[in-house]
């Protein structure tokens, strides 16, 4: 994995921008009842730290994301549809 990495973190809940500076200056934007969090994570410890002070904060974290520099990260294929008789795709 190459270091830094653009990274997306979703929680619960409404932070403001004026919480950017303590997630080392990361972009913070409100989504409906979720805040985004995006940017540059130097390494891996980094990227731990953030995830530490949204515990600390008590925020529900919803998703993680690392997200591709050259674009959009990639789609996620549907899963198959289950029989419902044997739980088997």
């Amino acid at each position: 994995m190459a270091w830094p990495a653009r990274y997306e973190i979703r929680v619960a809940d409404v932070l403001d921008g004026r919480w950017a500076a303590w997630f080392d200056g990361l972009e913070i934007s409100g989504q409906g009842e979720e805040t985004v969090i995006c940017g540059l994570v130097a390494d891996q410890p980094a990227l731990h730290g953030l995830l530490i002070k949204i515990r600390d904060l008590g925020l529900c974290l919803i998703s993680v994301r690392r997200l591709d520099a050259a674009g959009p990260p990639p789609a996620i294929p549907a899963r198959p549809e289950q029989n419902s008789r044997s739980g088997q795709p």
